[in-house]
């Protein structure tokens, strides 16, 4: 280099250093840093001092004095929640509420424009994913993840999630079952609407925006339904013998999954059926979220009598029905009385609808409709629920639901899936983060809150002991050993974005409950909650 190009940098140089220099962390961070590093919160003290803040230090130090945490566990869990730690960040052995913030940015993704030839679809904005194989975002999980990011405070995060959601809207017409070109031919249960009110809306222009995504939304559930006559079904509508419309699930191809080709293939191979038809409703139980389940099979002993489109569900008809009860409320406030006269109608016709088919008053429960067979199914399941998560449920059909569940699916270690041990996952003995939620939030919104207690304490204790066992959240778990789940196409699964979310919101909910127990902390563990 030329002595005369050397000058200006040497120059440049000088003048920086004749500037303040910034403050070192212990001088911003004070009471927070030295506590931190007295109790070693990391094995090694640079780890926090190279960490970066997610808000000002006033604002973290605001935070710190109101929470004041207290103890090593406590810490760990305020700053994974504060900043982000270089490297993977070491969780406490101990406590859930750590190792899930510490979680988060290692499930979280950035905007992904995939390379030509890739399976994966577009995002313009940051994700999270649940885990393991699971690499991508799946739609009905968000909303349960979500969960745990709002108690987190991740708020930022749900946004640019719904970012991605309307995204797929725009190009697809609907969410797919995950983002991969391989899911694009059905969806999963319809969470939108919960995840909209979980978000703010900010101003008019979102808010217009959201209201959009929710009506294109319906039109996906709901196309061809214009087309019935007065039976018969189409896609995912079906007219019910009184000429009200209910919903089912479905899938738009009818060969075997990608994803699950070999396993499609050998199952239909076992049916008597065309395989066209077995194909169908597989992927049709796919797109319920529950793959698979003694809910869709005639012997629950056998996944190739599964018969999925044949069948009304109770858990989808609810979400519908809280779909088209938002879409009036956001059209009410948008000044769009045509828009609020429809939708108010149709949640009024499907209420009385499933009123009508689904309740079922002998033996207190909700309970899915086979409409080709025209009766109810005999499965009693955790989806009968949620008409209580919803608030479709009258209090005495809420009080008898309760008495149900708790004499028939409520086991030591959460709530059961099923009463059936068919081998298949979504059944008996395996519990799932997101069925615990729905029935903890629809229980307590009924004043069950003994109950919806009971579910949460057993859901957590189960949770710690894995964790304390395993060192990690898992997909599924078994309620009635309370020990890591089984059964299924594939092996149990490590992350877990839902289980971290709903795990999360539960300790939220209940900041009293000591894990490893179940019961009321004593007050010194409050702030570590996992003691």
């Amino acid at each position: 280099m030329k002595r005369k190009a050397i000058l200006p940098l040497l120059a440049a140089l000088l003048c920086t250093a004749q500037t303040a220099p910034p403050p070192s962390p212990q001088d911003p961070y004070g009471p927070l840093f030295q506590a931190v590093q007295a109790e070693r919160i990391f094995p090694d003290g640079k780890t926090f001092v190279d960490a970066t803040p997610r808000d000002t230090p006033d604002a973290i130090l605001e935070a710190y004095r109101r929470e004041e945490p207290r103890g090593k566990e406590a810490l760990c869990a305020f700053v994974l929640r504060h900043f982000d730690v270089p490297g993977e960040a070491p969780p406490s052995e101990k406590s859930l509420i750590g190792h899930i913030a510490a979680l988060w940015p290692q499930l979280t993704r950035p905007a992904l424009q995939p390379r030509a030839g890739s399976s994966a679809l577009a995002l313009p904005a940051p994700y999270v994913v649940p885990g393991g194989r699971f690499r991508e975002i799946y739609y009905w999980d968000s909303y349960f993840t979500m969960l745990g990011l709002k108690a987190d405070g991740h708020d930022a995060l749900i946004g640019s999630m719904l970012t991605n959601f309307e995204s797929l809207i725009n190009r697809y017409g609907h969410i797919p079952n995950g983002t991969r070109t391989y899911y694009l031919s059905r969806s999963q249960p319809p969470f939108l609407s919960q995840m909209i009110d979980l978000a703010d809306d900010g101003d008019a222009e979102t808010a217009a925006r959201h209201l959009a995504a929710l009506r294109a939304e319906y039109r996906f559930w709901m196309a061809g339904a214009e087309t019935l006559g007065k039976v018969g079904a189409v896609r995912r509508v079906v007219r019910m013998p009184d000429g009200s419309l209910l919903n089912r699930y479905w899938d738009d191809r009818a060969d075997p999954r990608d994803e699950s080709w070999a396993e499609d293939v050998a199952t239909a191979r076992e049916s008597n059926r065309p395989s066209a038809e077995v194909y169908r409703h597989l992927r049709a139980g796919a797109e319920s979220g529950w793959d698979f389940s003694s809910r869709w099979l005639t012997d629950p002993k056998r996944l190739a009598t599964i018969h999925t489109t044949d069948i009304i569900p109770v858990d989808l008809n609810s979400l519908m029905w809280a779909m088209e009860r938002n879409i009036a409320r956001r059209c009410r406030v948008a000044g769009d009385q045509p828009c609020v006269t429809t939708f108010e109608s149709a949640a009024q016709q499907r209420a009385r609808a499933m009123q009508r088919y689904l309740w079922l008053p002998r033996e207190a429960r909700f309970a899915d409709w086979d409409h080709v067979r025209r009766q109810p199914t005999p499965v009693l399941s955790a989806a009968t629920l949620f008409p209580l998560f919803t608030g479709l449920a009258s209090k005495a059909q809420a009080d008898a639901v309760a008495g149900t569940i708790e004499a028939r699916l409520v086991a030591p270690g959460g709530l059961r899936t099923t009463e059936m041990d068919s081998g298949q996952q979504w059944d008996r003995p395996n519990g799932w983060a997101p069925l615990q939620w729905i029935a903890i939030d629809g229980l307590a919104r009924y004043q069950k809150t003994d109950l919806a207690r009971r579910i949460a304490a057993g859901w957590i204790g189960t949770v710690n002991a894995a964790f304390l066992s395993t060192g990690k959240m898992l997909e599924k778990y078994d309620v009635e050993q309370r020990q890591p789940g089984g059964g299924g196409e594939y092996p149990l699964q490590d992350g877990f974005g839902w289980t971290n979310g709903v795990t999360r919101a539960i300790l939220q909910l209940y900041p009293d409950l000591d894990p490893a127990t179940g019961r009321q902390a004593s007050p010194s563990a409050k702030h570590g909650v996992a003691q």
